[in-house]
């Protein structure tokens, strides 16, 4: 058993129950905590080891809460994955989006300082880059974001920053691309693309996609983010770094890679770019509207990050290609999908 002790918040997420089985299987002490809004306890559960009893059903904004998780563990490490991140979610409450994301994470920084945490470990996402227009996209040269929800990352990453030059602290942000692998969550309202077209396929459904199917993303598969997420440990001082394959496909290259693996013949679908939108009419409430180019670039965007810097400084590099990564995560979401109605 280690004597390292690490924090997960938002461990009962998909990205943060991963990260806790794999550090639990490399011995770590975990202290877990969820609350529960977007987590699910069924991530918290492995064939070879349930966290369901043991995570702590805690807000990152709680101020006495935290403060007493630090004071009572002598924490070594943080890993903070909790926040809110879909577009309608954030920015038809941007508030509370503000608040966990951003105070909430300035909370977990606090108690860090505080307490003598080794360093900080912050979930951040290359949708920081939205407004970039040269690829691949490098961590020190960035037009800044519009929206809510890469906004309060970056102010997230500014406050990190902060505490790192004015305390003499260390954190790491990761800026995540698209992440996929097992667990990822089908159930949601407008699940991530990769569980959906998984689902639909699944259950013999015609997908619908947006646009022409041909705008392109970069993904991640969760095993080689966390590697990269451990591997960070070591770094000093404030530290962004892109989490990426470097590689990235179109919808339509994913579906066809699916299609093969799953062995289905299903033509999608495809549909206008303002159909995505019409599940969530709160987005348009309100004297000022959000405006449709805003909503179409969502839709169409390109994303492409460079990976050099987390080759060069920390000696890694993604290990899983799209097929093995697909292939892996259809064999676990099919396991699920027999036992849950979607």
């Amino acid at each position: 058993m280690s004597n390292l002790k690490i924090l997960i918040t938002g461990a009962a997420g998909f990205i943060g129950s991963q990260l806790a089985y794999r550090l639990w299987k490399n011995g770590v002490h975990l202290i877990l905590i969820d609350n529960f809004s977007y987590g699910k306890e069924d991530n918290l559960i492995f064939p070879d080891h349930s966290f369901a009893k043991e995570i702590l059903h805690m807000d990152i904004r709680d101020r006495d809460g935290i403060s007493r998780i630090f004071k009572e563990n002598d924490i070594d490490y943080v890993y903070n994955i909790a926040g809110i991140a879909p577009l309608p979610d954030c920015q038809s409450n941007p508030q509370e989006a503000i608040d966990v994301n951003l105070i909430g994470f300035v909370n977990i920084l606090e108690n860090a300082r505080k307490y003598g945490v080794k360093k900080v470990i912050q979930a951040s996402t290359n949708a920081i880059y939205e407004n970039e227009v040269e690829f691949p996209t490098i961590e020190t040269k960035f037009n800044p974001p519009t929206l809510i929800y890469p906004n309060s990352k970056y102010c997230a990453e500014r406050f990190a920053e902060s505490y790192c030059k004015t305390y003499g602290m260390n954190v790491t942000c990761l800026r995540f691309a698209n992440v996929y692998g097992p667990h990822i969550d089908c159930l949601r309202k407008q699940p991530p693309f990769v569980a959906y077209m998984i689902r639909e396929l699944y259950f013999d459904r015609t997908p619908v996609f947006h646009s022409d199917g041909n705008q392109r993303r970069d993904y991640i598969y969760v095993d080689d983010l966390i590697d990269l997420a451990i591997a960070v440990q070591n770094g000093i001082g404030f530290d962004a770094v892109n989490c990426s394959s470097m590689k990235n496909y179109s919808v339509n290259e994913m579906y066809e890679i699916a299609c093969r693996i799953m062995h289905k013949d299903i033509a999608a679908a495809y549909a206008d770019d303002a159909h995505y939108w019409e599940k969530y009419p709160e987005l348009f409430h309100g004297a000022y509207q959000i405006k449709d180019s805003i909503l179409k670039d969502e839709i169409n965007k390109y994303s492409l990050c460079d990976n050099t810097y987390a080759k060069t400084q920390y000696g890694w590099s993604p290990k899983v290609d799209i097929e093995e990564g697909l292939a892996s995560v259809i064999e676990n979401e099919t396991a699920l999908l027999s036992q849950i109605k979607c």
